[in-house]
Order: C-alpha cells, then structure tokens, then sequence
C-alpha cells in the first residue's frame, strides 16, 4: 500500500534514540504471518528461528537499528486468559528479544485506570506517532497508518507507553 506520509520504515531509519510500540489488541489477521499462524495452531510450533525467511528481516532491521544506538521497546495489553493469537505471539516474541527488542507484557485488567490511545502505534523519538489501523478482525483497514507530529500529542501517546511499561512484565518472566 502506498500512502504520501513517511512509514515505519522511514520513521524508524530517521530514528536516533528510542522506538517505541504499543500493541493493544487480542488478535490480529494480518496476511504476513497467516500461514505461519495456521501452521501454529495446527501444530503447537512456532518459527522460532531468526534466521528463517520469516523472521531474518525483522531480526536484520532490528540488529542495524539498535546497533546504532536507538532502544526498542514493545509492550502489549492482553486480555486474560490470553487468547490463541496472544499465545501464539509470546511464542514468537522469543526472536523480538534476541533481535534486540525488550518486550513486556500488561494484563489489560491492570491498564484499567490508565487513558491509553485507542489505536496500536509506534512513537520515534520525540518526534512522531505512527497508529497503525485494524479493522474488527484484526486486519489492516486502509489507510493503513496514520502519522502524527503534533507535539502536545507526542507527549500523551509517551506518556501512556510509559505508563503501561512501568507496570508490565518482562517477557521472559510473563507466563500465557
């Protein structure tokens, strides 16, 4: 999909300090991991590997970002009992740590009293807020992403992500 505004990957290479990605629903249908999804489900196993053609892309654009110095961060809002899809990510999530990403993950039980966007996104820097747009079933809705540099707004949607990773679980200490 093309749209005139940057997009992650333009956002992410102008990067010089932290990249930041808040992740907020319980299932996503997103047709890049479909069959790696299915295969899962069916399965029980995940790819795993980083240097799989799934995953060697992310792991490569992940290693060169934090090679430069830029901290990645991930926090997702779950749902407990967490739901298939939810399972099947922490499965993967393994690959987002070693790339160099720190995951963590908050029960949405306890994100009650926090005033959180109402769309998943990425913040770079202090510069600018990419949500990303899903539709009902977890699908990309078109435009797919929306870019926002106000910096009043920059400011809420940090200091919501800040305040959702005070209080989540560091991956390898979160249990699903």
């Amino acid at each position: 999909m093309s749209q005139s505004e940057p997009g992650f990957l333009d956002l992410l290479a102008g990067t010089q300090r932290t990249a930041m990605h808040l992740e907020m629903r319980d299932v996503y249908g997103v047709g890049d991991e479909a069959a790696d999804y299915e295969r899962w489900k069916r399965t029980g196993e995940r790819d795993s590997d980083p240097a799989s053609e799934y995953w060697a892309p992310w792991v490569r654009l992940i290693g060169e970002t934090v090679a430069r110095g830029v901290s990645m961060r991930r926090a997702r809002v779950v749902s407990e009992p967490v739901s298939d899809y939810i399972r099947y990510e922490h499965a993967g999530a393994v690959v987002n740590v070693a790339a160099g990403e720190d995951v963590r993950w908050l029960p949405r039980r306890q994100a009650s009293d926090l005033l959180l966007p109402g769309n998943d996104l990425w913040v770079f820097d202090h510069d600018a807020v990419l949500f990303n747009h899903f539709d009902g079933n977890g699908n990309w809705s078109s435009p797919q992403w929306e870019v926002r540099t106000e910096s009043a707004l920059v400011n809420q949607v940090r200091a919501a992500f800040e305040a959702v990773w005070s209080r989540a679980v560091p991956h390898a200490d979160f249990k699903v």
